[in-house]
C-alpha cells in the first residue's frame, strides 16, 4: 500500500497514525484473513504443476534415458501456458454443469485441480521408457488443466480484492505461494527422488494437490456471477467496426491459431506415439526438419496474421462504410461470446498496432527474441546437470532451486537498481547482452570448466568452498547458476517493465498476457531442434550456437530504442508548440 506523503502537515488534533506491522507480523496479519490465506494456497496450487510438468519431469525422463530430442518435443506442453489467453473468455463466462453451485471461480478451479491430480496419478502408473506417448498425453492434460486453473485463480484474485485484502497484497501472496511451490516441485521433489522412486514422488505431489482442494479451494469465498446482459461496451456503439467484418477478422485469426496448435499437436502425437521403427523402415520424423519447415509458419500464423488482421481492422475503423452508424440492437449469447473472443484475440493487437503504427513490428521482434538464448535450452537443465555433469539430485536441488532462487531475486533487485540509475533502455540492453554470456559459461562447464576454475582461483572462491565443507566441483556449478540467474533476473525485470510501459489501460491485462506469451514462443518451439542438436553435437557446441541469438535480440533492442527515442522527441516538440 502507498505510504503517507512525508511533506503533508499533520493536523494538530489528529491522532498519530498507528505503527505499521512489519516482517513476520505483517505476514501473520495478512494470513489471518481468509482471503489472504486462500490466495497463498492458490499460489501453491498454481506453481506446483508448472514446476513438476515443465521442469522436474525432464529430470525423470533424462534419468530413464529418454533422448534429448524427445524431451525437447515434450517440453512443448509448456505452450499451454503461452496460449491460455485463447480460452480465457470461456473460463470467464461459461457455467459448468453440476459444478456451478460451487461458485463462479471455484467451479473451474476444482475441475482443473481434480484433472491435475488425475494427470499426476496417471504419470505414476506410466513407464516413460516404454510408454512416452502415453506419458506425454497425461502431461499435456495436466498442463492444460494447470493453465486453465491459472485463469480462474487470476480472476478470483481480482474479484476478491477489497480494502481488507488489497490487490497488491493478494498478488504478493500469490507470488510467494508460487515461488514456494517451485521449491516444493523442484528442490524437494529432487531430494525425495534420491531415496524414493519418481512415481512415489509424483504420487506424493498428487496427494498435496488433493489436500489443497479440500483445505483451500472448497473453503475459499467466491463472488456471484454477474447478471447476464449486453457486454458489448464500445463494440456496440456507433463508430465500431461492423459485426460482420469483426466476425471475419475473428475467423481468420481463429483459423490461424487452430492450424498452428493442430500442427504442433499432430507432430507431437506422431513422434511420441510412434512405435519403434522396424529394421529397414524409414526413420521417424526429424524434430529439426519440422522446426525448420513449420516453425516459421507457426510464427507467421500466430503473430503476423493477427497483426495483419489488426491493421485491416484499424483501416476499416477510419472509413464510414465499415463502421456502425447507430448502436447495435442485436442481443444473444452468440453475439456476446463472439464479442468476448474478439476482445481477447483481435482488439488488443488492433489497439497496439493503431497506437504504435509500423513500430509494432520492432516491438514484436524485440519480444519474440529477447529471452530466446535461455528459453531455447531451459528444459534441458536437469538432464545436463544430472546425466551429463553427474551431479547428484541433492546438489542440483540446492544449487538450482534454493541457491538459484536467491540469485534470481538478486538479479531482480539489480534490475530495479539499473532502471533507477541507468534508465529503461540501457537496462533492457544489458538484459539482452548479458544472458548469452551465461551460455558460454555452461559450455565451459561442459568442457571441464577451465575458465570457471581460473576465475574461482583468482578470487579464492575455491578456498572459500573448501572452508564451507564443499569442493571446487560444486563451486563450478554454483558460479554458473549464479551468473545465469542474476542476469536472467535482471532481464526479467527489464522485460516486465518494458511490456508494462507499452500496454494500454483499456486492454492492459489482455495485452500483457498476450505479449508475455510471445516471449517464450520462439524458444519453446526451438527446444525440439535444440534437444536433437544436443544429441548430435554435444552440449558445448550447442550452448555456443544458442548464445549467437544475442545478435538478433540486441539488434531489435537497438531498433526499438531508436523508435522510442524518436517518438519521445516528436512528442516533446508537439508539446512545446
Amino acid at each position: 500500500m502507498p505510504s503517507e506523503r512525508a511533506d503533508t502537515p499533520a493536523s494538530e488534533t489528529a491522532p498519530p497514525p498507528p505503527a505499521r506491522p512489519k516482517g513476520l507480523k505483517l505476514l501473520r496479519l495478512a494470513l489471518s484473513s481468509r482471503k489472504s490465506a486462500c490466495m497463498l494456497g492458490f499460489g501453491i496450487a498454481s506453481g506446483l504443476p508448472f514446476a513438476l510438468l515443465v521442469g522436474t519431469l525432464n529430470a525423470w525422463l533424462g534419468e530413464v534415458g529418454v533422448p534429448l530430442a524427445t524431451i525437447g518435443v515434450l517440453s512443448w506442453i509448456g505452450l499451454a501456458y503461452s496460449f491460455k489467453f485463447l480460452w480465457s473468455p470461456v473460463v470467464d463466462r461459461v457455467k459448468l454443469p453440476g459444478l456451478e453451485a460451487l461458485g463462479r471461480r471455484r467451479s473451474w478451479m476444482i475441475l482443473c485441480q481434480v484433472m491435475i491430480v488425475f494427470a499426476f496419478g496417471m504419470l505414476v502408473v506410466t513407464d516413460p521408457a516404454a510408454g512416452i506417448g502415453r506419458l506425454a498425453l497425461f502431461a499435456f492434460l495436466g498442463a492444460i488443466a494447470s493453465a486453465t486453473q491459472d485463469i480462474a485463480i487470476d480472476g478470483w484474485r481480482i474479484d476478491q480484492a477489497d480494502e481488507d485484502a488489497p490487490i497488491e497484497l493478494l498478488s504478493a501472496l500469490n507470488q510467494f505461494g508460487y515461488r514456494t511451490a517451485s521449491i516444493i516441485g523442484g528442490a524437494v521433489a529432487l531430494v525425495m527422488a534420491t531415496s524414493l522412486s519418481w512415481p512415489i514422488v509424483y504420487l506424493a505431489m498428487a496427494g498435496l494437490m488433493a489436500v489443497l482442494i479440500v483445505a483451500v479451494t472448497l473453503r475459499a469465498p467466491d463472488t456471484p456471477r454477474p447478471e447476464a446482459g449486453r457486454l458489448y461496451g464500445a463494440l456496440a456503439q456507433p463508430g465500431a467496426v461492423l459485426p460482420r467484418y469483426r466476425m471475419l477478422a475473428l475467423a481468420v485469426v481463429g483459423v490461424s491459431w487452430i492450424w498452428a496448435i493442430f500442427t504442433i499437436l499432430h507432430f507431437m502425437a506422431g513422434l511420441l506415439g510412434a512405435a519403434p521403427a522396424a529394421p529397414g523402415a524409414p526413420p521417424p520424423p526429424s524434430v529439426g526438419d519440422f522446426t525448420k519447415l513449420y516453425g516459421p509458419w507457426i510464427i507467421f500464423a500466430t503473430v503476423l496474421v493477427p497483426l495483419g488482421v489488426s491493421a485491416a481492422i484499424n483501416w476499416m475503423a477510419r472509413r464510414p462504410e465499415y463502421v456502425l452508424q447507430a448502436a447495435d440492437p442485436e442481443h444473444g449469447p452468440g453475439r456476446t461470446a463472439a464479442n468476448h473472443l474478439y476482445s481477447a484475440l483481435v482488439a488488443p493487437l488492433a489497439e497496439l498496432s493503431g497506437r504504435l503504427g509500423w513500430g509494432v513490428l520492432s516491438m514484436i521482434g524485440f519480444i519474440l527474441t529477447y529471452a530466446i538464448c535461455y528459453n531455447i535450452w531451459a528444459s534441458f537443465a536437469y538432464p545436463f546437470y544430472l546425466q551429463e555433469m553427474k551431479y547428484t539430485k541433492d546438489e542440483v536441488a540446492f544449487a538450482s532451486k534454493i541457491f538459484g532462487i536467491f540469485m534470481t531475486m538478486a538479479g531482480i533487485g539489480l534490475g530495479g537498481y539499473c532502471f533507477a540509475k541507468l534508465g529503461r533502455f540501457p537496462t533492457i540492453l544489458l538484459g539482452a547482452v548479458l544472458p548469452p554470456l551465461g551460455n558460454f559459461l555452461y559450455a565451459d562447464l561442459a568442457e571441464g570448466a577451465p575458465m570457471i576454475d581460473a576465475f574461482s582461483h583468482a578470487l579464492r572462491l575455491d578456498a572459500l568452498a573448501t572452508w564451507f565443507g564443499s569442493d571446487e566441483r560444486m563451486m563450478r556449478l554454483l558460479l554458473a547458476i549464479s551468473y545465469e540467474n542474476v542476469v536472467t533476473g535482471l532481464a526479467l525485470t527489464a522485460f516486465v517493465a518494458y511490456v508494462s510501459s507499452i500496454v494500454s489501460k483499456q486492454y492492459g491485462a489482455i495485452q500483457y498476457a498476450l505479449l508475455g506469451s510471445l516471449v517464450s514462443l520462439v524458444g519453446t518451439l526451438g527446444r525440439g531442434w535444440t534437444g536433437e542438436a544436443f544429441d548430435l553435437y554435444g552440449y558445448p557446441t550447442v550452448f555456443r550456437w544458442t548464445a549467437a541469438t544475442a545478435i538478433l535480440s540486441t539488434a531489435f533492442v537497438a531498433i526499438e530504442w531508436i523508435r522510442v527515442s524518436r517518438n519521445d522527441r516528436r512528442l516533446s516538440r508537439e508539446t512545446l508548440h
